[in-house]
């Protein structure tokens, strides 16, 4: 008798502990689900912000073409002031040798 039930305590004892290796189990597929479904979200924004950076970084080069033809303006009107100021100049000296006639 005694064997029956030494043997009926451990059966016990190993039930109680697959028991509780199932709820662990569980819990650690739960987990992962969980852990499966944050990395689909990153994974997803991951991608929107490569998205967003690729217009940003268009966007920045069309603003740079952009800048670099105002700046080419800027210099030919400062060419075009300056050629403007020599003709001033010329034509100054010119009506002061006219008057000098």
């Amino acid at each position: 008798m005694k064997n029956y039930e030494e043997k009926e305590k451990r059966l016990d004892e190993v039930l109680n502990k697959l028991s509780s290796m199932s709820t662990r189990v569980s819990t650690l597929d739960n987990n992962n689900s969980k852990l499966n479904l944050h990395k689909n979200q990153l994974i997803s924004e991951k991608e929107e912000a490569e998205k967003k950076y690729q217009i940003l970084l268009r966007d920045h080069q069309n603003l740079k073409k952009q800048f670099d033809k105002v700046k080419d303006k800027i210099k030919i009107q400062n060419k075009v002031s300056e050629k403007i100021d020599e003709l001033n100049q010329e034509t100054e000296e010119l009506i002061g040798e006219i008057d000098q006639w």
